[in-house]
């Protein structure tokens, strides 16, 4: 790498003492003309004005220079000996209530003395009222936008510095001290000369080297434990990767700005979403404007509702976003911590700071979706299976111990209903479960957790009883019935049927689901229903289908008999018993088909249904040659039954039947196929 400093700070020594050189981790900070201000679109991203995090370049470094090493790891050490020590003895003298203030400030401090990586640590332990007090969380709440600032001079040089002008020559209007300060920089308000109020957010000195050292330092912990501890089941090692990555490319504001503009394109068009405008402008690597947003964290439940805004509902809007994020583009949010979520006075979501971005492949979105979808309907065997799509375990494992092992704990973990369950009840469980068997957590899988449990933490801190994953089925149900891939076809399949049996309870339960989710489109699934049925891929579904109609109207065809038989008797004079048909499958009849009343009632329910585009589909359909196949199967099935029927009741067995068609006496059964095809 050809990179010159480790610090974004300028070089002169009143701006930044603690500046250092550093051949191979950063590159220097990119000096930008005056065209800059020109320009309305995103710099293209170069090797020569991007952060690139390189470990082994990291590692070359530091490893010259174990002194430095060794002084950072006493330091962490002996910080965390020290508060671990006080709160022992407060346990212990039965100080711990009096002093819980005092420590909770003191770990606070600690975290922020101990810089960024620790601090994102502490933002993300603030977003759990279930893992800390409260006491605790309302001091590591202030991580998030209440951390020491830095001269004002060193900001107002790299506004300099990076956009080519004085502050005074771009903003009008410019605070005299930040009004928010983060891990990684701090926030001015500001005014453009175009009149536009903006946020000026400018980074820290000395970032990059306190970050890549504490990055080092994790990072060679994590291979120590990867060779000396045999049942360690995660890959650290790729897991600090992943984490410095993130953190390099968060210390680039231009790319935080292009996150911004792809998380618009791909989200802003959801209900009550909102991004922020990046002015390309007056933006560089160490400083980000953007649009000044007037909001209120989602933690702070009296301030939201003194605004008359549903505190509730804007968690369900961040769970339905986080879905979309994870499991349809990919593309997700990895720092969802309450300072980066806020409710707008019109009743907006706003998600704020890009920095931390990541990324899910595609066939792990689906490996996610199924593995949901076989976790709420307890099909583990298949769930297993869904482990092996995420590599969590290798394609040579034996899966038999661990299928039985995920029974035993998610029956219980599941309960009654999936509306009591959440993501840290899954998470502890499946902790359990990976340290007994041969689990490798990916390093993908890290980030996901992280962004899933920070966001539940939210949602508990503002409802104590909000389950993330009840609101997320629908989601995962509309999916199912929607996408066209390959994948969920096989997973929807496998889920409706079982042992060549169709199972109508499931169907209903998804359709029900799905029309809970705001952009379920019932007529879409309808038109694919159709196109998926008529295709080879849905021949399996036709051959039940066929087998369905025959059972149903042959049932239905003598039931009616019956009745018009006891009707024309009553007409004669006769006295007939009103006997309706009776059969060994009657119970399975009368439930399959109160199911099918459930869906049809479902279906015409949903928003956005309208019965005349079935209309209009009919004759299409009904000359379609699978559909004609299907008629003819049909017919030729009700033919055979009836003439089967016939042969036992008047030729073969008349001592043995009444007039209703009911058996008297045990006799044999003659059997033939229901239909050929």
């Amino acid at each position: 790498m050809n990179v010159e400093t480790i610090s974004s700070a300028p070089r002169q020594k009143d701006f930044n003492s603690n500046s250092k050189k550093l051949d191979t981790v950063e590159v220097e900070a990119m000096h930008m003309d005056t065209d800059t201000l020109k320009s309305q679109n995103p710099p293209e991203t170069t090797d020569n004005n991007t952060l690139h995090y390189d470990p082994d370049a990291i590692t070359a470094f530091y490893n010259k220079r174990p002194l430095k090493v060794w002084k950072r790891q006493i330091g962490i050490l002996w910080t965390f000996v020290l508060f671990a020590f006080s709160w022992w003895l407060d346990k212990v003298t039965g100080n711990a209530t009096k002093n819980e203030r005092k420590r909770a400030i003191w770990l606070r401090e600690i975290l922020t003395n101990l810089g960024p990586a620790f601090i994102k640590v502490g933002q993300a332990l603030s977003t759990r009222p279930d893992l800390a007090s409260p006491i605790y969380l309302d001091e590591l709440t202030k991580l998030q936008d209440q951390l020491p600032a830095f001269p004002n001079e060193v900001a107002y040089h790299f506004i300099e510095e990076e956009l080519g002008f004085t502050p005074a020559e771009i903003y009008t209007e410019l605070t005299s001290n930040p009004i928010a300060a983060a891990s990684l920089g701090q926030v001015y308000k500001g005014k453009l000369k175009t009149g536009e109020t903006v946020a000026v957010k400018v980074q820290r000195p000395g970032l990059a080297e306190s970050i890549a050292l504490d990055i080092y330092i994790l990072r060679e912990l994590a291979i120590w434990a990867d060779k000396h501890v045999q049942r360690l089941r995660s890959d650290l090692v790729a897991i600090m990767d992943e984490f410095g990555t993130r953190v390099f490319e968060e210390m680039d504001y231009n790319q935080e700005g292009r996150n911004a503009e792809r998380f618009q394109q791909l989200y802003g068009h959801m209900k009550d979403i909102y991004v922020p405008k990046i002015y390309w402008q007056y933006t560089g690597r160490r400083v980000l404007t953007m649009e000044w947003i007037t909001g209120t964290k989602l933690t702070n439940v009296e301030a939201i509702k003194a605004k008359n805004i549903d505190a509730k509902y804007m968690i369900e809007i961040g769970v339905q976003c986080s879905l979309r994020q994870l499991l349809e583009h990919g593309f997700f949010h990895a720092d969802p911590h309450p300072g980066n979520l806020l409710a707008s006075p019109d009743g907006k979501l706003v998600y704020l700071d890009f920095g931390m971005m990541s990324e899910v492949k595609p066939y792990q979105r689906y490996g996610l979706l199924e593995a949901v979808v076989h976790l709420v309907n307890r099909d583990f065997e298949a769930l297993a299976q869904d482990y092996v799509k995420l590599e969590f375990l290798s394609p040579e494992t034996n899966l038999t111990p661990i299928i039985s092992a995920l029974a035993g704990v998610f029956n219980d973990a599941l309960g009654a209903s999936v509306a009591e369950l959440n993501f840290k009840s899954i998470t502890d469980q499946l902790s359990a479960l990976m340290y007994e068997y041969p689990f490798r957590v990916p390093a993908y899988y890290a980030l996901i957790i992280r962004s899933l449990v920070t966001l539940e933490g939210i949602a508990i801190n503002v409802e104590p009883n909000f389950k993330v994953l009840s609101k997320a089925y629908p989601y995962v149900a509309k999916r199912l019935l929607t996408d066209p891939s390959p994948e969920l076809r096989t997973s929807l399949r496998d889920l409706l049927f079982k042992d060549g049996d169709f199972r109508w309870n499931r169907l209903e339960n998804l359709l029900r689901n799905a029309s809970n989710s705001d952009d379920y489109n019932i007529s879409k699934v309808l038109d694919q229903a159709l196109i998926f049925l008529l295709s080879e891929r849905g021949d399996f579904i036709r051959v039940h289908l066929v087998e369905e109609l025959i059972n149903n109207l042959d049932l239905a065809s003598r039931n009616t008999f019956i009745n018009v038989r006891t009707k024309v008797g009553e007409w004669l004079g006769m006295k007939l018993e009103k006997t309706a048909v009776t059969t060994s499958r009657n119970t399975v009849e009368e439930k399959r088909v109160e199911h099918i009343k459930n869906i049809w009632q479902i279906i015409q329910n949903t928003p956005g249904f309208d019965p005349m585009q079935l209309v209009q589909l009919v004759p299409n359909i009904l000359g379609k040659p699978e559909m004609q196949k299907m008629g003819q199967q049909v017919a030729g099935g009700l033919t055979q039954r009836m003439i089967a029927r016939l042969i036992r009741q008047l030729l073969l067995y008349p001592e043995y039947s009444n007039i209703n068609g009911q058996k008297s006496k045990t006799q044999p059964q003659l059997s033939l196929p229901i239909y050929s095809r």
